[in-house]
């Protein structure tokens, strides 16, 4: 019995401008669901500039609650186009302390919680330890009208656990809203080509090793030091390319997947039932040097 599901990518650039932003978002969940879209998904952080590239307390002013405004907005988004809405926003959880973090909002408008992201990354143009407290909510599964689906956030791409875990707790979908690219002063292709090949290499894998679908959203355009990538993509459950944006393009595109394709891939790949759970104590720590 077929499980089908038509997943929204938004792959767009971003500008000082708040509401433009918002405005361009939501005529692309609206473009999208026009195009047949369920699950919409957009990219990290895209109500402002990817405003990590440089350590400035100003910048906390663009943090909102979760629920909050933009979430309000969305959910009437939600509602009208009858599409789940995966939105990636600067939180403000109370005086000092800030979030990076994902709202899921249902086809029906209803707020069904958040993720926030586990893994802070610290490094030139990327100074989110300044911004975000890791988060504590643990990894996110959640119950949508059309799926159930597991959210991510980019820099969790490059780690195997949030994968392997979110997997394990039923997600059939896993969703990275992204902001990544390449350094404007890097003259060499290929460190460009390695850095995206590497990116994208390592996102298949966890749809490889977990049989599920993984789509990842980025942002384009040059903002401070980065030239944003785009390459936005959808990989089925062996890690085959269904999807694959340019770099350089925004773009709303619609990708049909098969949900049952997981169990056909997970029976003949049977990855989960040969893992030895009872061998793996050793990846709790932070290193083996005793």
């Amino acid at each position: 019995m077929s499980k089908k599901v038509s997943i929204g990518l938004v792959q767009m650039s971003c500008s000082a401008d708040l509401e433009a932003n918002l405005e361009k978002a939501i005529a692309g969940i609206r473009e999208a669901a026009e195009k047949g879209a369920q699950i919409v998904c957009l990219q990290e952080l895209f109500r402002s500039l990817y405003f990590c590239d440089v350590e400035d307390h100003h910048n906390f002013s663009l943090a909102e609650a979760i629920p909050g405004p933009t979430t309000e907005r969305l959910a009437e988004i939600a509602r009208e186009t009858n599409t789940v809405i995966i939105a990636s926003l600067f939180e403000k959880r109370a005086a000092g302390l800030y979030h990076n973090t994902t709202a899921v909002l249902d086809a029906d408008g209803t707020y069904l919680g958040k993720y926030r992201k586990m893994h802070i990354p610290d490094d030139p143009g990327y100074y989110e330890k300044f911004y975000f407290t890791p988060g504590d909510l643990g990894y996110k599964v959640f119950e949508t009208k059309y799926a159930k689906i597991g959210v991510l956030i980019c820099w969790d791409q490059w780690y195997p656990e949030p994968a392997r875990i979110t997997s394990l707790m039923g997600a059939e979908i896993l969703f990275y809203p992204t902001a990544i690219g390449w350094d404007t002063e890097e003259t060499d292709p290929k460190v460009d080509a390695e850095q995206y090949s590497a990116w994208q290499t390592i996102q298949r894998s966890h749809a490889i090793a977990n049989g599920v679908h993984v789509v990842s959203v980025n942002r384009v355009g040059t903002e401070g030091g980065q030239k944003f990538w785009g390459g936005s993509f959808v990989a089925n459950p062996h890690g085959s390319l269904l999807y694959l944006a340019p770099h350089d393009e925004e773009v709303v595109h619609v990708q049909e997947v098969d949900l049952n394709l997981t169990d056909k891939y997970r029976t003949t790949w049977p990855y989960l039932r040969d893992r030895r759970i009872d061998s793996y104590q050793p990846i709790t720590k932070r290193y083996l040097d005793e």
